[in-house]
């Protein structure tokens, strides 16, 4: 067996299938459009990574399942949201801190210094909505 080369999750995703088989997936920009529309497969569960310094501008939820979100570098503060219920806090500050989201939970993050998260993700059915000034 040759010995396999080295990927990162910046531009290679994995995809976690529904039994115990794990497979690359390059991200280019049509990526989410083809997660969305079902054609890469059988992606029970994503792992991604993602870099920012500054609060996303948009809120999100998976249906699907929970959503892992590890703290890898840097800080943020995940602000959860249950429908239409109040926004909760939670603040990761200690590499390798993370939380575990609800199956169909709003969430988003806020951060002013470059930060890394990990995500173990139920990719398929994810919503967006923009954030807003009152959240």
């Amino acid at each position: 067996m040759q010995a396999p080369e080295p990927l990162n999750l910046a531009g290679t995703f994995v995809a976690l299938d529904a039994g115990t088989g794990a497979r690359p997936l390059p991200v280019s920009p049509a990526f989410w459009q083809a997660l969305d529309a079902g054609t890469l497969g059988d992606v029970t569960r994503l792992v991604s990574s993602y870099g920012f310094d500054a609060a996303w501008p948009t809120w999100e939820r998976h249906p699907a399942g929970e959503e892992i979100v590890l703290l890898l570098t840097g800080r943020a503060t995940l602000q959860l949201q249950d429908g239409e219920g109040p926004v909760r806090s939670v603040a990761l500050t200690n590499p390798g801190e993370y939380v575990l989201v609800p199956a169909g939970g709003w969430h988003t993050a806020v951060t002013d210094v470059p930060t890394s998260l990990l995500f173990v993700t139920p990719g398929e059915g994810t919503e967006h909505r923009p954030v807003t000034p009152a959240g």
